[in-house]
């Protein structure tokens, strides 16, 4: 929201509708306490921990002053109105004393209590204070949290803060777990932040708000989530984006990635994708990097922060071990992380500092009798990042407080960092070591020092991957024409539902090859059908209410004559029905599958897959968000386990994957136009070989399917 405001320090700038919340001017502490170890003693005594400079009023009628800071009855007592109010109560007290902060004029309130009445079963009191906010333009944050830091200005709002000093940096914060924020926020002073929130229950201000107030600071880096919903995905999805285009890197961890829900799924993308989906297609469409443990997420915070971005081509590493060296080297493999491919030039400027023994390669052991090792180790570091093929120059070491060695080794990368624009880093492979103070004085002297080999690949594998994208170009297949997208939605609109026949139809309108197909129902048609197609052919089951048929014994394949075709027809006429498809046969080949799905929160996203009977079974698929350049859907297709298959072998020529690129491109198209109409929709398989790329079989459930003309209108 746009307007001025004066800011602490004088300067006057562009308001946002959270600056009263996350950088008043003035804040009141309703509930502040005497009593030591208490949040509302903590909570006063935190807000000057790290210099904050705005007016601190404590509201309790007990006390006349509580940690040094004058203390009225009330708020109506306050000489002015505050920004800010902090509600330290209990939750009995929160509605009435919310109100009196309306009443107050504030315009912004954290609550640290659950917002929940003991004893007092479905009490809404969440939602009275949602309106109560509401009605009066007050933002919340919280409740049930343990508030939030800006250490730009030395404001901290927490009933539970700890004694280690917080110095302002450029990473941004949002948790919606509180152990979290004091994990992340209070242990370790390499993380240094913009802002972080413990955003709670998220009464009126979601993760969404904090990340677009921190995408408008000039400082912020990099934005880290704990996610575990998004209360308002619309404006998740839009804030996504916007950091996108900014080009500010997000790295999220999200919990509760269940497939609880697989199981009532009707079609097989839906059994496969899981619960967590929709994220992982929201994340990929906006290039956000999704981590496991609050490890990783330090890691790859603590590296995105330090502002360096990856220069073109791999890792330059330095090691003092043989072992470890190979240990790293085997990690990164395994993590995806290329190596540099260092010249010759390099390399003889390797050779000048290396003991005898040593190989001037990479990675690189530099540990040799340990004789001028300072300047050496310098002297090689500055010829890795000097080489054209090196993005980032890591030392891999177990530095430690009190060695003289690993005090060398830092002060020789720092000077190293300080000749160049590229990124360094030191890298623990022993995520334990005693480095504290060293590890600090390190990150502060611009080498950020991240703990763990695993997580130290992670995160410069994330920041590869982020020069990537910021470099990557994109192609669209062509767009169907008006008429074709307008008739399919009318179509889509009806209640009756969709047969194979009218699926692959589609299909073929999108511009995805599909084989012949014709309907029948009686022999004399079955028999006319497959001669007009041309042996050999596939007979399938059109019985209504059989959605995947090969479960039922619903299709026989390669059908190469009549008797062969009469045969099989009288079998499954007499199991399922008499209503079948005659279909021509597809090239044999690698089978993939493609799926859409549409999430009840973000809309509809695309599923790709191992295909066939076995697709349940590996369970090896990627998703996205549509539509899909031709760029995004080789990659997608690439991160399936079974890609390598289409690359032939064992006497099977390539597959052509830039058909299948393309087929699964306008497959997304489709999904882009139509998906807000399809619950569900399953291509399975898709037949690619040396010849191209086939959709054989089809299964759509249209959001409309069976319901009644009255529902639809």
């Amino acid at each position: 929201m746009a307007g001025t405001i004066a800011a602490l320090g004088g300067m006057t700038q562009t308001g946002h509708r959270l600056d009263a919340l996350l950088r008043p001017a003035s804040i009141a502490f309703v509930g502040a306490s005497v009593r030591p170890n208490t949040p509302g003693n903590t909570m006063v005594r935190a807000a000057a921990m790290d210099g904050y400079r705005g007016r601190v009023y404590a509201i309790n009628p007990k006390y006349d002053q509580v940690e040094g800071v004058p203390c009225f009855p009330d708020l109506a007592g306050l000489s002015e109105t505050v920004d800010h109010v902090v509600l330290g109560v209990a939750n009995d007290y929160l509605e009435s004393n919310l109100l009196a902060a309306a009443r107050h004029g504030a315009r912004a309130v954290t609550i640290f209590a659950s917002c929940d009445l003991t004893g007092a079963a479905n009490d809404p009191l969440a939602a009275r204070l949602t309106d109560i906010a509401r009605d009066a333009g007050i933002v919340i944050c919280g409740g049930n949290g343990m508030g939030f830091c800006n250490p730009r200005i030395g404001l901290r709002v927490s009933g539970f803060a700890a004694n280690l000093a917080m110095r302002p940096g450029g990473v941004a914060l949002v948790t919606q777990s509180g152990s979290a924020f004091s994990a992340l926020a209070y242990n370790d002073q390499r993380l240094k932040f913009q802002l972080c929130v413990s955003s709670g229950r998220e009464l009126t201000t979601t993760t969404a708000d904090y990340v677009d107030w921190a995408l408008d600071q000039p400082d912020t880096t990099v934005i880290g989530l704990f996610l575990e919903t998004a209360r308002r995905p619309d404006d998740f999805a839009r804030c996504l984006e916007k950091a996108d285009r900014l080009g500010i890197p997000v790295v999220a961890l999200k919990v509760g990635r269940t497939e609880l829900s697989a199981g009532f799924a009707a079609s097989h993308s839906g059994a496969i994708a899981g619960d967590n989906a929709a994220y992982e297609a929201l994340f990929d469409r906006w290039g956000v990097f999704s981590v496991d443990t609050l490890d990783q997420l330090a890691a790859n915070l603590t590296l995105f922060s330090a502002g360096r971005p990856a220069a073109k081509g791999g890792l330059a590493s330095l090691h003092d071990s043989g072992g470890e060296r190979e240990m790293v080297a085997d990690l990164a493999a395994k993590a995806g992380v290329p190596f540099a491919a260092i010249s010759e030039h390099t390399r003889e400027g390797l050779r000048l500092h290396l003991d005898s023994g040593l190989q001037p390669a990479n990675p690189l052991d530099v540990w040799g009798s340990g004789l001028d090792f300072e300047i050496h180790v310098e002297a090689c570091m500055d010829a890795m990042l000097a080489d054209p093929d090196t993005a980032i120059c890591v030392l891999f070491q177990d530095i430690r407080d009190g060695s003289y060695i690993a005090e060398g080794f830092t002060r020789a990368v720092i000077r190293s960092s300080a000749k160049t624009g590229k990124p360094v880093a030191v890298v623990s492979n022993y995520a334990t070591v005693n480095h504290r103070a060293l590890a600090l004085a390190t990150t502060e002297a611009g080498v950020p020092v991240i703990d763990g080999t695993e997580e130290g690949l992670h995160a410069i594998r994330n920041l590869l991957a982020f020069r990537d994208r910021r470099a990557a170009t994109h192609t669209f297949a062509p767009a169907v024409t008006r008429d074709v997208r307008e008739r399919w939605r009318r179509r889509l609109g009806e209640s009756r539902p969709f047969g194979e026949s009218e699926a692959l139809a589609l299909l073929g309108d999108y511009g995805i090859a599909t084989p012949r197909v014709i309907a029948a129902a009686t022999q004399d048609e079955v028999l006319a059908a497959a001669r007009e197609i041309g042996f050999p052919v596939a007979l399938k089951t059109a019985v209504p209410g059989i959605q995947h048929k090969s479960d039922v014994g619903g299709v026989r394949l390669g059908l190469g004559d009549a008797t062969a075709l009469m045969d099989a027809y009288a079998g499954m006429a007499a199991r399922l029905g008499p209503e079948v498809l005659v279909a021509e046969m597809a090239p044999k080949g690698v089978e993939i599958a493609f799926g859409l799905i549409r999430d009840p929160q973000f809309g509809p996203y695309l599923v790709v897959a191992s295909g066939g009977v076995w697709i349940e079974v590996l369970r090896d698929r990627a998703v996205a968000l549509p539509p899909l350049s031709l760029e995004r859907a080789q990659a997608l297709i690439g991160r399936l386990k079974t890609s390598p298959l289409l690359d032939g072998g064992r006497g099977q020529p390539p597959a052509d994957r830039r058909a299948l690129a393309t087929a699964l491109a306008r497959f997304s198209m489709l999904a882009a136009d139509l998906g807000d109409l399809i619950d569900e929709m399953d291509v399975n398989p898709l037949m690619v070989s040396d010849r191209g790329c086939m959709a054989v079989d089809a299964l759509l459930i249209g959001r409309h399917a069976g319901r009644k003309h009255d529902e639809l209108h």
